[in-house]
């Protein structure tokens, strides 16, 4: 007997839970209709006032984060080429790509069990003691220490990336990904307004008769410090904040990062900075090799910057409106446009590199915000926190492999070949979606009558 329309959300044979219907607040997504994964979650969420607080917190804290974690980045591959020589100058930011993927990591786990409040506390403390860390080590002219101490100022930062799930996970399904998008857009702020700091902060240590490097890391104390604070304002678990009790089953978590909708996500986010870490981190050397100055690098990787960040709440509202697979299919199409616009225009300082670095920088954002987006709400509650930070493990990973492969790249082939490189790594996305995509069912014959084969 066939089933009728109410027998779909009533529980299956055995209490199998039935399939939740969509949810008519969440935006479809044409290549898959999403629905959350609880319900549930809708009715917990807290207040008007309480989300707007929290969601100025966390922006403030990623702010407040890239504060600190640009300029220390920028001086310690100084401190490491005048001390040790220009071949260490790459091992503090190094360092801080490796804590970034570890606090992704980490405190994830620890968001999961206790709260995002108690998790972004955590990591923004570690990042004060890594920035004292780092205060000592420029003192003392101590590699080792130093890179201890960006190590843990990255994990620092990785608790700032996971802050878009948190403010996410405040937020009603259809707005999810404009508020995730405002903190990415926090970080336009912070690497904007972080180099300038440095050379003020250079001054005061110069006045106080501390070394002048050592100003850097002696403000990214005060701005992880004043970011922990502000954490504070964040509900506590329990009480509007997100908390899971329930531990994942053996295996749960590999299982969920085997759905379509997380292989969209990992593909897209993960394609996005190889193709983009590859081709910035060559571009000033291309434009050098052609006989521009530091005025026309400083304006081809601003309009990169705009790309990458000033447009993310457009990224969002779009996300919102057609769903994150069809903003990460469009982000690597502009990734792709990117690509193509540099192999055609290698040496053009005036439109076409610039304009192939705005794309890169924008089709990085869609593919991220889209990306971000679906891990915030086609996930398990139970493995949601968990599989996001693996997800950005992965991703600040990846960054460091790009950054050393592009050189070996460019050295073989030219800017060119690095450009193509990018173009088909931007690809893949397009072919997990495409994978993705689920098939129409076969139509079903009636009882009773056979093929005119059989």
């Amino acid at each position: 007997m066939p089933a009728s329309e109410g027998d779909s959300a009533r529980p299956g044979r055995l209490g199998a839970p039935a399939v939740p219907l969509a949810d008519p607040a969440q935006p479809a997504d044409p290549a898959h209709p999403a629905h959350p994964a609880h319900p549930a979650d809708e009715t917990r969420l807290p207040d008007v006032g309480t989300r707007r607080r929290s969601t100025l917190a966390l922006v403030t804290g990623v702010v407040l984060m890239n504060v600190s974690m640009v300029p220390a980045g920028t001086v310690g591959s100084l401190l490491a080429s005048d001390r040790y020589g220009p071949a260490w100058s790459g091992v503090p930011s190094a360092a801080g790509v490796v804590g970034t993927a570890l606090g992704a990591l980490g405190l994830s786990a620890l968001m999961r069990s206790r709260g995002r409040r108690t998790g972004l506390r955590a990591g923004y403390a570690v990042a004060a003691l890594g920035a004292l860390v780092g205060a000592v080590a420029v003192g003392m002219a101590v590699l080792p220490l130093l890179a201890a101490g960006m190590v843990l100022l990255g994990i620092g930062n990785g608790g700032a990336q996971l802050s878009r799930y948190a403010v996410a996970d405040l937020h009603p399904a259809d707005r999810k990904a404009f508020v995730l998008s405002l903190v990415v857009w926090g970080s336009t702020v912070g690497a904007l307004v972080g180099p300038s700091l440095i050379s003020p902060a250079a001054r005061l240590s110069a006045r106080a008769g501390i070394p002048e490097y050592a100003g850097t890391y002696v403000l990214a104390i005060l701005t992880t410090g004043a970011a922990l604070a502000v954490a504070g304002l964040l509900p506590r678990a329990g009480r509007g904040g997100t908390r899971t009790r329930e531990r994942p089953r053996p295996g749960e978590v590999g299982r969920v990062l085997r759905l379509p909708a997380v292989r969209v996500a990992l593909a897209g986010m993960v394609s996005a900075q190889l193709a983009m870490v590859a081709v910035m981190t060559m571009t000033p050397l291309q434009l050098h090799r052609h006989g521009q100055g530091l005025d026309v690098v400083g304006w081809v990787l601003s309009a990169h910057l705009a790309g990458m960040f000033a447009l993310s709440p457009l990224s969002g509202r779009l996300t919102d409106r057609l769903g994150g697979r069809t903003v990460t299919s469009v982000g690597a199409g502009a990734l792709i446009g990117s690509a193509a616009l540099a192999m055609a225009a290698p040496t053009s300082h005036t439109v076409g590199i610039p304009l192939a670095l705005f794309l890169l920088g924008y089709g990085w954002n869609l593919c991220f915000v889209g990306g971000s987006a679906i891990l915030s709400r086609e996930l398990p509650a139970g493995v949601r926190s968990q599989v996001q930070g693996t997800v950005d493990a992965v991703v600040w990973g990846s960054s460091a492999s790009a950054g050393l492969a592009s050189g070996a790249v460019f050295a073989g082939g030219g800017y060119v070949l690095v450009a193509f490189v990018a173009g088909l790594i931007a690809v893949a996305p397009l072919v997990v979606l495409l994978a993705s995509r689920p098939r129409p069912a076969s139509p079903q014959r009636p009882p009773g009558r056979t093929s005119p084969l059989s």
